[in-house]
């Protein structure tokens, strides 16, 4: 019997939706902060560690991007987990393709939207090392990254944004089991108040506990000693943050909607009020105004709208931008009460501005915002719903709580072992990262090196080259930067 050979399916042709290409371009600007974190931690640290805190945030984002793909997306998004975590279903892509994935992601490929979150995974483990820069080992930290992206920041994300996760579910928990449709009734957070900026913040604050104060920190007052040296670099990775951070709220709609335009439009202007309201405090405190301060006040504000910004309108942006700036701005004073050194305040501008945005959201999230996509939500205070104020407090209390504890014993843990001794030496210290972590300095003029090779010896000073002879190995040796 003659049979007809099946037809073959089509090939996948792109349909020209607009939903991909707005979340191609929204995955590269949130790519682009990363890098941006940076560029703003090295210009906020001293001269001679300013590579190394920039190449340890690059090496953070490397190792979570290979996670990810193996293991950590599968564990932060997967449809058939519990309440409390995924499972490997989607381990190394598997399956994650063209097809959208349900409820969480629907108007674009499931392999953009892992491509798309993969990206939060990676700038929310480099966020931490902003409390630790001038006194970590670039490799215990890697491994510290690895380990905290599946302990901590996968579970945390598959609790607030998962379907079955159990604080995007927090008010109907029984109906999170597999054989339940969620009701999805639960904390609000649309783009990563809790996953990436209160996770990273109490992250930050173990850390810093773990490994200790800076040689020579003075607790109590901000030490000149310790001032940043490229205030331009720190304005420039401001930018590039304030600019990815449009992908980062507006591409969290997940599709080219008005509510990725309004998330867009409520980011910048938060981010502008709480600069102002910053640097504001700041003038008045020393009669100066700080640029440091003024970027410090537009990370905060982006911070704090980050998980309002598509539930708030754009005058309740104003507001919880004004806020941040001021609560933001003190909350880096706590450390000099209690005599812990978060060096670049990463606990006092994230994990506070990330509580403060969650709270918040629940008193000014609005209905009618949700709907500019379809969405339906009950809304915050604002619009009677004073119980949402609850769940987000909730939450946010529960994600603090597992990043820090679990941080610290994991930190704890590290520490113990052969080799992975978390704090450089006391003479590394001194040196400088740069160069007792990477041997390579991150800025060669005006400093003196001493460069062998095999036949002859190079000093340079300020740039020129004077030669000498026999040497039998090739070093470099950094003797004029201790800025």
């Amino acid at each position: 019997m003659s049979s007809t050979p099946a037809t073959p399916p089509p090939p996948f042709t792109d349909p020209g939706s607009p939903s991909i290409g707005f979340m191609i371009a929204a995955t590269a600007l949130v790519f682009i902060m990363t890098p941006g974190v940076g560029l703003l931690y090295s210009g906020l640290s001293r001269s001679k560690n300013a590579g190394s805190i920039f190449m340890a945030c690059m090496l953070a984002m490397a190792v979570v991007t290979v996670q990810w793909v193996l293991f950590g997306f599968s564990l932060a998004f997967s449809e058939t987990g519990s309440a409390v975590i995924g499972n490997f279903a989607w381990g190394g892509f598997t399956n994650v393709g063209i097809p959208a994935i349900p409820v969480v992601a629907v108007a674009i490929p499931g392999v953009l939207f892992a491509l798309y979150q993969m990206q939060f995974a990676t700038i929310a483990a480099a966020l931490i090392l902003g409390s630790v820069t001038e006194r970590i080992r670039l490799i215990p930290a890697t491994v510290f990254v690895f380990l905290w992206t599946t302990i901590v920041y996968d579970p945390v994300a598959y609790w607030t944004w998962a379907d079955r996760g159990w604080i995007r579910n927090m008010a109907c928990l029984s109906t999170t089991a597999l054989d339940q449709t969620p009701c999805g009734i639960g904390s609000f957070d649309y783009a990563g108040g809790g996953p990436v900026h209160i996770a990273s913040g109490f992250a930050g604050l173990a850390y810093c506990l773990i490994i200790g104060k800076r040689r020579g920190a003075a607790v109590g007052e901000h030490s000149g000693e310790f001032r940043s040296h490229n205030i331009p670099n720190v304005i420039l990775g401001t930018a590039l943050l304030w600019f990815g951070w449009f992908g980062f709220n507006g591409g969290s709609a997940l599709a080219a909607t008005p509510r990725a335009v309004m998330a867009g439009t409520v980011t910048t202007v938060a981010a502008a009020a709480a600069a102002l309201s910053w640097a504001f405090v700041d003038t008045i405190r020393t009669g100066k105004v700080s640029a440091v301060g003024f970027c410090s006040g537009a990370i905060a504000g982006l911070v704090a709208i980050t998980p309002a910004s598509g539930f708030v309108a754009p005058w309740a942006a104003i507001v919880i931008g004004l806020v941040a700036g001021v609560a933001c701005n003190y909350a880096t004073y706590i450390k000099n009460v209690f005599g812990f050194d978060d060096t670049l305040d990463a606990w006092g501008v994230h994990a506070v501005g990330g509580f403060l945005g969650n709270v918040l959201t629940g008193i000014f999230a609005q209905k009618w915002i949700g709907l500019l996509d379809g969405t339906a939500i009950n809304g915050g205070w604002v619009d009677g719903n004073w119980v949402q104020v609850g769940y987000q407090v909730g939450g946010s209390v529960a994600i603090a709580a597992w990043s820090f504890f679990v941080s610290f014993v994991l930190l704890y843990a590290i520490d113990k072992i052969p080799g992975l001794k978390l704090r450089q030496s006391a003479e590394d210290e001194d040196e400088g990262a740069d160069l007792s972590e990477m041997g390579e300095p991150a800025y060669a003029f005006g400093a003196l090196y001493s460069v062998s090779t095999m036949d002859s010896t190079s000093t340079v000073v300020g740039g020129s080259l004077m030669e000498k002879t026999d040497s039998v190995a090739r070093t470099i040796v950094h003797v004029g930067n201790t800025a």
